[in-house]
Formats: C-alpha cells, structure tokens, sequence
C-alpha cells in the first residue's frame, strides 16, 4: 500500500481530474505514480512538463528506455523497473537487452556508452569525468544529446525517489529488482 495518497478519479480535484484526462488521452492509461504526483498538481504539471520536453529530444525512445531500465535498478526502484520493463518492451527492446540495461549496458555499443554515462552520472552525482564525456563524444553523440542523457538522468531520479518514497503499488507487471 503506498505511504503517499494515490489520488483516485473519485477522489480528484477538478485541476486533478483534467489532468489524469490530458495522461489517459495521450497514453491510455494514468499511471499509480502519476496519481501520488498528482497530490501537487503543480508537481504533477512540472514533471509532466519535463517529461514532454525530454521526450522531444534526438535521444531515440530505445536509449531512453535503456536508461530509464539501467537507473531503476541502479536505485532499487521496483515500481520504476517493471514500468520501464512494460514500456521499453513497447518501445521494442527484447529481453536479453533489457536484462543488459538493467546490467548497466547495452548490446548495442553505442547505447551501452549512454547507459554507462547515465550510471555514472547517478553513482558520482553528476561528479563525472572528462573521460566520460569524452567516451560519449567518441561514440557519437553530440553535446545536445549528452545533456539529453543528464536530462533524462534526472527525470529517472525523481521518477525513482517518488517510487521508493511513496511505495506507490505497482500497477505493471512487477518485475523483481537483481540481488
């Protein structure tokens, strides 16, 4: 049961329910993290506000799920990990590429150098080396998709403290964390 209230269609402000309306048209669904968010609306507006602006970046819905994967396990968010795992399957990642994110890696080279970045981003709390930076410059990304990728870091981030915070109840198939 989640320690944080999980804001229900029944239970919902009118600014709350217009809201949970925007999500469900764009993705089907709302989400339990999206309801403990939606306790603030305006917590709920900035993170929804992050999440459309990452997403219009050049880092394709592949990397960003293998990051999303590779931070989740990284932080032990097991609400995060089975969503990613439902998300990055959607966004056509297989199995044993998911169980390399969740590794901190990738099958593809490219991507295991931005899942590598991403986890030391975490693990150094943006403290990285110039070696890092350099190694994602060599694999081929820009500047503008290496800040992409410290974007996307920290979106995880918050997406993984409010999981872990909340125990919000995982409406995913639960996938469970790596010992």
């Amino acid at each position: 049961m989640s320690r944080i209230n999980t804001v229900t269609n029944q239970t919902a402000s009118t600014e709350q329910a217009a809201l949970f309306s925007a999500i469900e048209q764009q993705i089907g669904i709302v989400p339990n993290f999206l309801r403990v968010f939606a306790n603030s609306p305006a917590a709920l507006r900035a993170f929804l506000g992050l999440y459309g602006i990452a997403n219009e970046g050049s880092l394709n819905p592949q990397t960003r799920e293998r990051i999303a994967l590779a931070l989740a396990q990284q932080n032990a968010c097991e609400y995060c990990l089975s969503a990613h795992t439902a998300i990055g399957k959607n966004a056509g990642l297989n199995g044993a590429e998911i169980e390399a994110n969740r590794n901190g890696t990738s099958q593809d080279a490219k991507a295991a150098v931005a899942v590598k970045l991403a986890r030391s981003l975490v693990e150094h709390t943006g403290d990285i080396t110039t070696a890092d930076i350099t190694e994602a410059r060599n694999a081929g990304y820009s500047d503008a998709e290496i800040v992409e990728i410290i974007t996307h870091v920290g979106m995880n981030l918050l997406t993984n403290i409010l999981g872990k915070a909340s125990r919000v109840e995982i409406d995913f198939p639960k996938i469970a964390l790596n010992a």
